[in-house]
């Protein structure tokens, strides 16, 4: 496995478990941006191998968003628990354990690699605004200065990192229908299906956001089965959580109450998950920062789910993705692409079920690819992975589904599946602040 340490040529300062905090690059640091580097900190160009070619610019075109550009290809390796030892260089731990707990029907098929990720080009022009003027603040808990786009697209430390991928652009306001399933052990699953709503403030149509502090808007509803009909929740997701807690309300159906939600953090139970993810596992990695120390351990080639068009076809049943242990492997799609390395490990005297995270975050998009989880014995636990599809009709990076596989208990989670839901992912809806308040999610659950 290499790591590539380019960045350093450029004057970027990769101190890794540094606990200084950097304020914004110099201008010449920032002019790399769309040169050597790409608009968004990638470096532009690939690898010596030639086995990760240059950025070109994306995937860009008005056609069918899922109709798949690489269906003709053929996977360059399999890899299965036999030949495992001559790949495990690309593969994180929690990758290689999947093989390990799944021998007889876990691989990996990779197929050749395409940089495909693009978002637009005013998005492009923000991220280097924020080069220029973000930093981080209250500790690391907060990013002042920020406008749209990653906040670092040239990180120094792994607070910044992670930053990058929790300000990453995601569409600006969506709305979008898809299933998240528990699946057993024994491969037994009943689908939960949710609508959410998301805004980031200057999305908001015709008005602004009436409060500071706000990152996004997000409320999510449970439509089925019809024991979960009816629950809602609302998060006004805040810049700062230490200083203004994320604020979350809740509706239940059975009560008829709106209900002010502090729980709805770190590693509260996720909404229908069985108990298979926190609430700061969604999206691979959300919410406050605090808890952990984060280090920067630098950057390195990696098999990781990419261009996960033929999991997202929508002749798909869910039947024919969820199987047994894991995914249908024969539906996943893996690449070899450069990864950020960051590694956030539990503060002394902090809360967590999770003491220890390996976070390998695309760097092309900001999109945490996989995730290795351990407990407070030191030992691997849940593995989550996010299958990255570009939405090329949009310029938006983001995902096919997103899954969390259980090593000690053999059931996993599977999330963000559209593939009977019709539209799907929304990205020209526009909301007003009315949308996202508790009135709203209270008339939300009364339909």
């Amino acid at each position: 496995m290499q790591f590539t340490r380019k960045s350093l040529a450029l004057g970027i300062a990769l101190l890794a478990g540094s606990s200084s905090l950097f304020a914004a690059v110099s201008p010449e640091q920032a002019a790399q941006l769309g040169q050597t580097l790409t608009p968004m900190g990638a470096e532009q160009s690939g690898n010596e191998a030639g086995t990760i070619p240059s950025w070109e610019g994306g995937l860009s075109t008005s056609d069918n968003r899922y109709a798949d550009p690489f269906a003709s290809e053929k996977p360059i390796v399999t890899i299965t628990a036999a030949n495992l030892d001559q790949h495990k260089a690309y593969l994180s731990p929690g990758q290689q354990a999947l093989f390990m707990k799944f021998p007889d029907t876990y691989k990996l098929n990779v197929y050749p690699t395409h940089r495909t990720a693009k978002v637009p080009e005013n998005i492009q022009a923000k991220t280097k605004e924020n080069a220029l003027n973000a930093a981080l603040a209250n500790d690391g808990n907060s990013v002042s200065n920020l406008s749209e786009g990653v906040a670092f697209p040239i990180p120094a430390n792994g607070l910044e990192a992670i930053w990058n991928h929790m300000t990453r652009y995601r569409g600006g306001s969506l709305e979008r229908t898809f299933v998240q399933v528990p699946v057993q052990a024994n491969g037994n699953f009943t689908p939960v299906k949710i609508n959410e709503k998301m805004s980031w403030p200057n999305y908001l149509d015709g008005e602004k956001s009436k409060q500071e502090n706000i990152l996004f808007y997000f409320v999510q509803q449970v439509q089925a089965p019809a024991r979960l009909t009816g629950n809602v929740l609302l998060v006004h997701e805040t810049v700062n959580q230490v200083t203004q807690p994320r604020q979350a309300w809740t509706y239940n159906a059975g009560q008829r109450r709106v209900r002010r939600a502090p729980q709805i953090a770190y590693d509260a139970p996720g909404t229908a998950t069985d108990g298979q993810r926190t609430t700061d596992n969604l999206d691979m990695f959300n919410g406050a920062p605090d808890r952990y120390d984060w280090k920067l351990v630098g950057k390195q080639e990696m098999y990781i789910p990419y261009n996960s068009f033929k999991l997202a076809d929508r002749e798909l049943t869910y039947k024919n993705i969820l199987q047994r242990g894991h995914m249908n492997p024969d539906l996943t799609r893996y690449e070899l692409h450069r990864v950020w390395k960051v590694e956030a490990t539990l503060k002394e005297g902090a809360r967590h079920i999770y003491a220890k995270r390996t976070f390998y975050i695309d760097e092309d998009s900001w999109q945490i690819a996989v995730v290795d989880h351990y407990d407070g014995r030191g030992e691997l636990w849940r593995v989550g992975e996010a299958h990255q599809l570009q939405y090329r009709d949009v310029d938006v990076p983001w995902i096919a589904a997103e899954a969390l596989y259980d090593l000690q208990s053999g059931r996993y989670l599977v999330g963000s599946l559209t593939n009977e839901e019709g539209i799907g992912f929304d990205f020209s809806k526009r909301f007003k602040y009315k949308d996202f308040t508790p009135q709203a999610i209270r008339r939300l659950g009364k339909r």
